[in-house]
């Protein structure tokens, strides 16, 4: 999964749970294929799994876990998946393995967090389990390391509550396909609704993180980004593209004039999309395309032109501007100082359009301003056929000569806006330090403190019942 899914998908959890392994006895039984063609169609799915994007760690082996994966509730560590015995799944069988893909329950019993969207791989079909359990175990160097444990905060390490969600919201079905659909359809439905997981962040969630079925791929937070709506709604949508120009952006990551990737779909383009079959890239277009339109109120006209000003011409030359070398740097000072250079002076961007223009960019365009402070604050870095597209982030260490500050990120933002984009938002320091910190923040995690609170109180309340009865039982028997 991407760290989208990663990340962020990440936000998805909202409970930690556990179920016996004796209470899955109708789990399938797989029998392990090992023959070459199986191994690489079960390497093709892991590709457009993304399963590399979080089960490797900055550094690490392939797929050894330990990649931390910030939520609103807490760090999740990404799992050994590697053929070790020991540390990853060495140990489980062919039925056991389908078992934690489709259900999220692993050889122990134990469930996994939804951050590994077992939501969506429920999709897959007996014959892609099979293949994904001959790669991993015959196809993928062991690696002998314990990936750091995932301790959530009370109550959401009681895992016995991931079984009632599970019951409430877990659609277990391996996909059908649609008869009065065409086989690209139908191919192409498979794998967004399954291995490319795309509902996993596109899809607003509920209170209890549920994706809510009625308004599919209409937009979701994950983290400091904003997945966007890429239903066929023509204003916040992703309605005036094309399927081919679609293919085209999940291909490389940019379709100049409207978008281009960053975060955790950076990353899904990077290490999935670009790797996929131009067939199966069209076959993505294609379903995504006929997704029914749903408006998204607060994003806007998502590409909308902006309007283009001139007064930046005169602070051509001036040298990197924050509120730390400049006692009160404008908007225009503090664009012209760390974004010019590159996006030029009126924002159009490079000849070339390496670096893109600010104008019918949604990035600019959407009154939702959480894409575009992301992008200040951790920038843009991903690698398709080769070329690396890369943007710094402003938003490192203190110590950092480009960090610029909440109060710096939010002129800068508003200003970028007001300039160039939807141009009646004003991004606040809230905002900035909010995405500095992961994103908002889950209702949930309330509930999760009060739960330690309340827990604590009954500790306290117990510990001193029990040392009154024992002195009250001491004294009477003095």
């Amino acid at each position: 999964m991407s760290r989208a899914g990663h990340r962020i998908c990440a936000l998805l959890i909202l409970f930690a749970g556990s179920l016996m392994a004796g209470a899955s006895s109708a789990a399938e039984q797989i029998d392990p294929p090992a023959d070459k063609a199986t191994i690489e169609r079960g390497a093709y799915l892991a590709i457009a799994a993304d399963c590399a994007a979080c089960h490797t760690a900055p550094g690490g082996k392939p797929f050894a876990g330990g990649l931390p994966i910030g939520t609103p509730l807490g760090t999740i560590y990404s799992t050994n998946i590697t053929p070790s015995a020991e540390f990853g799944i060495g140990r489980y069988t062919a039925d056991e393995f389908a078992r934690a893909l489709r259900r999220g329950i692993r050889r122990d019993g134990a469930q996994l967090y939804p951050a590994m969207p077992y939501t969506s791989y429920a999709k897959f079909t007996d014959d892609d389990a099979r293949a994904l359990y001959a790669y991993f175990t015959k196809g993928v160097q062991p690696v002998d390391v314990r990936a750091p444990v995932t301790a959530l905060p009370f109550p959401m390490n009681i895992r016995l509550s991931m079984m009632v969600w599970n019951f409430l919201f877990l659609d277990s079905n391996v996909y059908a396909p649609d008869p009065r659909q065409s086989a690209e359809w139908n191919r192409g439905a498979y794998l967004a609704q399954g291995a490319a997981h795309c509902g996993t962040c596109h899809t607003p969630r509920g209170f209890l993180m549920q994706e809510e079925a009625s308004r599919a791929l209409s937009g979701a937070q994950v983290g400091p980004w904003y997945a966007p709506n890429i239903t066929s709604d023509p204003a916040t949508g992703i309605g005036s593209w094309t399927r081919e120009e679609l293919a085209a952006f999940l291909r490389t990551g940019r379709l100049p004039g409207k978008a281009q990737a960053a975060g955790s779909m950076g990353e899904a383009v990077e290490h999935s999309f670009q790797h996929l079959s131009a067939a199966d890239l069209d076959a993505v277009a294609t379903y995504v395309k006929s997704v029914p339109p749903v408006q998204d109120a607060a994003s806007g006209s998502r590409f909308s032109a902006g309007r283009m000003f001139s007064e930046l011409s005169v602070l051509r030359g001036r040298n990197p501007i924050s509120s730390n070398n400049d006692a009160n740097p404008t908007g225009a000072q503090l664009f012209q100082g760390n974004c010019a250079s590159c996006h030029s002076a009126e924002g159009q961007g490079s000849k070339d359009g390496y670096y893109p223009s600010l104008f019918h960019n949604s990035a600019t365009g959407e009154k939702n301003p959480a894409n575009l402070i992301a992008a200040i604050l951790y920038g843009v870095d991903r690698t398709v056929s080769g070329r690396q597209a890369f943007m710094p982030g402003f938003g490192g260490h203190p110590t950092d000569s480009n960090q610029l500050s909440n109060r710096d990120i939010a002129m800068l933002g508003t200003y970028v806006l007001t300039h160039y984009g939807a141009g009646d938002t004003t991004i606040t320091e809230q905002q900035v330090s909010e995405a500095r910190h992961g994103g908002p923040s889950s209702p949930l995690l309330p509930l999760a403190r009060g739960g330690l609170a309340a827990g604590a109180v009954v500790l306290v309340l117990g510990v001193a019942f029990l040392i009154f009865r024992r002195r009250k039982a001491v004294v009477q028997k003095a």
